[in-house]
């Protein structure tokens, strides 16, 4: 709740560290997808300062790949090309 009345939603917490856009995986293989990355460590660091517990940065990084944050489709789905054209539509 406190997210909510500092950002307005958490959408738009989450959104802030993206800079409100997408981020393209680049359609790399799956054997080069990371787990973790710089902005899941800020994203967990800056959970956990606010009182979040379990919040590691790879489950960050998972939660940003499911929400749409991160566009981590290999570049043979079907579905990279669709959420690569969606996202610049955002």
């Amino acid at each position: 709740m406190a997210l909510q009345a500092e950002f307005g939603s958490l959408e738009s917490y989450f959104w802030q560290f993206v800079d409100n856009h997408p981020l393209d995986g680049g359609g790399r293989p799956a054997s080069a997808i990371p787990t973790k990355t710089d902005l899941s460590d800020a994203l967990s660091k800056d959970l956990k300062k606010r009182g979040f517990k379990f919040i590691g940065s790879t489950i960050c990084y998972a939660f940003l790949q499911a929400g749409g944050f991160i566009n981590d489709h290999v570049g043979e789905c079907f579905r990279y090309s669709e959420q690569k054209k969606a996202n610049g539509k955002r």
